[in-house]
């Protein structure tokens, strides 16, 4: 075993790295195309203050306007992001000390980022009038005006022309760098590919086999003889009473207990059934499968683009020796994780979030970046206990909709629990009833729906059947 378990972390990493070279190589092209039009409007930028400087008279009433309301609003905001970061860290450093403190450190920051919108928005407006009042319409557009532009253009044209030419053959060469690198990744990959051992199968379709699962505190049987299937691509929903076992069974499928007894089949990312119990706890994200908890649990001290890095972490294939001396190879993967955190920020809708400390943030924020630093791991399993717990029903509705994007855009499967039964039934292809640790009933939302056992387990049994 321990021969495979050496050879199954060997594949990861080398899958690892070839993913994160050809991640790199997007990034190098992107970056050739961005600094040739950064380049490139800095030129023309240079252009135009040249010609105004030499001529002021000829500066449009309107971009002169802008610019200087841009100016002054962006020195506005500066201070106010300063001041509202001030006030964030002391709530964060207040809570840290007296936890029972949050309710109202968080009130009060969200008083402070109100009184800050109304005070932006009466400073825009007042501003906007001074402006106008001052800056007045150019004359008459002048032939000389007009040709000194045109010259500017076609500067500016041929600035464009050559920069595009030079970032093209800039491009070539990583290209080809680049490619030989993914080459010899990719013949890595294929040296170090496991052979099937034969031994451990799953129908086909299927990513998660739960078989005859026990969990046994004492004389608790908090699981008894569950057993279930989860298929590729689908979401799952686990439901059942207070107490039935849900979060148990999540336990038992992350290695946080081990179970009694009964069997974990997963099919891992690369493609290999593995007996989920002989996996350690935090091998357990190796093998693609990550989850969120019922209560959120993100670092409220650090800003939420730090919290989507540290979830990242384990995708970093430098060593120790790589770390302490921070060679270049270290800066390059963690350009790669910077990258992908902030694609995951946009694919979430929290881009504007990124610099913000997690305390103080709004809980229906909170819950989205737990579910963001699950796709931080590239999971072929999304586990999300309770997800919609404490979201009123407009960011319930939201995070259905999120839940199905991330299945659809990510190629992930989903296994939930949920006490929001309207939630459930909306998005779950399969649910699956449980009550005190066994199975009460599987099969689509309307047919749990109308399972006289789950009917029995939710609401309980008349007097008449009682008696009866």
């Amino acid at each position: 075993m321990a021969g495979n378990d050496r050879k199954y972390r060997k594949l990861v990493r080398r899958k690892t790295m070839l993913a994160a070279e050809k991640e790199y190589k997007d990034i190098l092209l992107r970056d050739c195309q961005t600094q040739a039009q950064q380049k490139t409007e800095a030129y023309r930028s240079r252009l135009m203050l040249e010609l105004y400087a030499a001529h002021p008279e000829w500066i449009p009433a309107q971009e002169a306007k802008k610019t200087v309301y841009d100016s002054r609003m962006s020195r506005f905001d500066a201070d106010m992001a300063f001041a509202l970061k001030q006030a964030s860290d002391k709530a964060a450093k207040a809570i840290s000390k007296e936890p029972s403190c949050r309710e109202r450190e968080e009130k009060a920051l969200a008083q402070l980022k109100a009184e800050h919108a109304t005070l932006r928005e009466d400073y825009s407006r007042r501003l906007a009038d001074a402006i106008d009042a001052q800056l007045a319409d150019p004359s008459e557009e002048s032939i000389e005006r007009s040709a000194a532009l045109a010259d500017i253009e076609a500067q500016v044209e041929a600035f464009r022309s050559a920069e595009t030419q030079a970032a093209e053959v800039q491009a070539e060469k990583i290209r080809k760098a680049e490619d030989a690198k993914i080459q010899r990744l990719t013949a890595a990959v294929e040296k170090a590919q496991i052979a099937p051992a034969g031994k451990l199968t799953l129908p086909e379709g299927t990513v998660l086999q739960v078989q005859d699962l026990c969990m046994y505190f004492g004389g608790i049987h908090a699981v008894d003889g569950l057993s279930f299937s989860v298929k590729k691509g689908e979401i799952f929903g686990l439901i059942g009473p207070n107490g039935a076992g849900k979060t148990t069974v999540f336990n038992c499928i992350t290695q946080f207990y081990k179970p009694t007894s009964g069997t974990l089949l997963f099919e891992n990312k690369a493609g290999e059934v593995i007996s989920l119990v002989e996996e350690k706890v935090h091998d357990v994200v190796l093998q693609g499968i990550v989850r969120t908890f019922q209560n959120v649990e993100v670092i409220r001290e650090v800003s939420v683009l730090d919290n989507l890095l540290i979830a990242g972490h384990r995708q970093f294939t430098a060593g120790f020796i790589t770390q302490a001396l921070h060679l270049p190879s270290l800066k390059k993967q963690e350009r790669i994780i910077r990258e992908k955190a902030l694609r995951v920020l946009d694919f979430m809708g929290l881009t504007a979030y990124k610099d913000w400390y997690a305390a103080g943030l709004p809980y229906g924020i909170l819950k989205k970046i737990e579910i963001a630093r699950t796709l931080m791991c590239d999971p072929q399993l999304i586990i999300l206990d309770e997800p919609a717990a404490g979201l009123n029903d407009t960011e319930t509705m939201e995070l259905a909709a999120l839940i199905r994007r991330i299945r659809d855009t990510m190629g992930c499967t989903i296994l939930l629990v949920e006490h929001d039964m309207g939630l459930v039934m909306n998005i779950c292809q399969t649910v699956c009833a449980i009550s005190f640790g066994k199975l009460l009933a599987i099969g689509t939302p309307e047919e749990i729906q109308r399972d006289p056992q789950v009917q029995n387990a939710y609401l309980g049994e008349s007097d008449e059947e009682v008696q009866a």
